[in-house]
């Protein structure tokens, strides 16, 4: 009898995937489900771009996914930003071991019953997000929601708490022809054609945000109805760039928060005839490059105490606390490997330039948007923070905030002292941001601190699928080159 009850037990029980508060709030999912009337369910993992895949199922088929999970297609994890998969499925080994994730055989999504929402935008709907298993019941190692999940734990492991707050800026354009013929559907599509909403240049101009208020609103009302700790909407520099900001939030959350932000701004925007893009530096004239800064602090975890927060107020290196020091030390020493996680696209690289309120060098201030690094910390605040100006707003999450928490561990357990702060951010000769995905690439392949970290494994993956997509971006002729060079020689 009781192998009879083993073989009837379903996939999620059988390799003991969720503890007794995980099927309580299962339960209360489905009993959400049927109270609310809703018709289908949207089960989604992030992929290694950041972006969600999965599939829709029906109301009545929420209980067989709580138990078994859903089957998907494992190359949906190997493909670069064209949608190509990049490596070799069809052979006996596609890079991760001899049978492994070849043939394009089924990893299994397993729903998260705590991250369920009713999308606003489609009251019918609920969405999940899901963490992946191979069909043997063991996660699936490249999975960057799983990455997070363990440096967190390693963090928590030597007694803190990362605590995240969210600025993201992104454009958000008026569709004038969603270019739908059949010679657009390549890979990577023809883009639609846009025009803009604002000018620009006029920097958190209240006129501004009137013209842009009926977008800022529909993504508010959206963002906090799916429980998202909203706490501004801005105008930024650039025509028509905007930019929002989430109230601080621990561990995993705010990675989670950002991934569902960006998807219902570009679903909620394109059902109103409009484009939101989260690209860095769109290619339309003056535009301005969108950045993604990520503050971040330590906490305690058995007080509570923000341990970011200085004992004095000193302007010298003394001016931040001896454990923020090794954090902002740890970010410096590993921000060149890092770059290709927080700033992964070939268009990231072109925001790094001077004068533009954009890092170029790696290199932390006080209170100074020109650098890398900003510290904003004070004697008795409780605040006290660091902010990170390096990333790219189309930046996984999860790697992004996984390079953050590794790298300023390290600075802890190693000690690392940090650099005297800077004054002027674009002058001496601190050592500059990469120049090009090429160069990140290069420095995160050749670097020791990942492979020590996550793995050689993990290192070669990225490897491979960005390597591919500079790949293309380098055989690719530019408009630049065609006007350079087809009328002169």
């Amino acid at each position: 009898m009781a192998s009879d009850r083993k073989d009837a037990a379903g996939f999620v029980e059988r390799h003991g995937l969720w503890n007794d508060q995980t099927l309580a709030a299962a339960d209360e999912v489905k009993a959400r489900v049927a109270a609310d009337g809703l018709e289908v369910v949207r089960i989604s993992f992030v992929d290694q771009h950041g972006l969600l895949r999965g599939k829709t199922i029906v109301a009545d088929g929420l209980d067989a996914a709580f138990r078994n999970g859903i089957t998907m297609p494992s190359s949906l994890l190997l493909k670069d930003t064209s949608n190509a998969t990049v490596f070799p499925v069809w052979s006996d080994d596609a890079g991760f071991g001899a049978g492994r994730m070849t043939g394009a055989e089924d990893i299994v999504m397993i729903p998260d019953p705590a991250t369920f929402k009713v999308l606003p935008w489609s009251p019918h709907t609920g969405w999940m997000l899901a963490d992946l298993h191979h069909s043997d019941g063991q996660p699936v190692g490249i999975s960057t929601r799983g990455i997070l999940k363990d440096a967190i734990e390693r963090l928590d492991a030597a007694g803190f708490i990362f605590t995240a707050g969210l600025e993201l800026e992104f454009h958000v354009l008026r569709v004038t022809n969603p270019r739908l013929d059949y010679s657009d559907g390549g890979m990577p599509a023809t883009p639609p054609d846009t025009q803009l909403l604002t000018h620009g240049f006029r920097y958190l101009s209240e006129d501004s945000y009137d013209t842009l208020e009926e977008v800022f609103d529909d993504l508010r009302r959206n963002a906090q109805a799916l429980g998202l700790p909203m706490r501004s909407m801005e105008v930024e520099f650039g025509p028509s760039q905007c930019e929002i900001t989430l109230q601080p939030a621990d561990g995993i959350a705010q990675a989670d928060n950002a991934i569902l932000f960006r998807s219902m701004a570009k679903q909620v925007c394109r059902r109103k005839g409009l484009h939101a893009t989260f690209m860095c530096r769109p290619r339309f004239e003056g535009a301005m490059a969108s950045g993604w800064h990520l503050h971040q602090s330590l906490s305690d975890r058995k007080t509570g105490e923000n341990l970011f927060i200085p004992d004095n107020g000193q302007r010298d290196g003394q001016s931040v606390s001896p454990l923020c020091g090794h954090w902002i030390a740890g970010l410096l020493a590993h921000a060149e490997e890092s770059c290709i996680l927080t700033t992964p696209t070939v268009n990231g690289y072109k925001r790094y330039r001077p004068f533009v309120m954009a890092p170029d060098r790696i290199q932390w201030g006080h209170d100074n948007r020109g650098a890398m690094l900003r510290a904003l910390a004070a004697p008795g605040n409780p605040a006290s923070r660091v902010e990170n100006r390096v990333g790219e707003p189309a930046a996984n999450p999860y790697l992004y905030l996984a390079s953050q928490v590794l790298s300023g561990l390290d600075g802890i357990k190693k000690e690392r002292t940090p650099p005297a702060p800077v004054e002027k951010p674009y002058e001496g000769d601190a050592a500059t941001l990469p120049r090009s995905m090429g160069d990140a690439l290069k420095a995160f392949a050749e670097g020791s601190f990942y492979k020590e970290c996550l793995g050689e494994g993990f290192v070669n993956y990225i490897k491979i699928l960005k390597t591919a997509e500079w790949t293309r971006y380098q055989t690719a002729v530019s408009e630049w080159e065609e006007r350079e060079y087809f009328s002169v020689f």
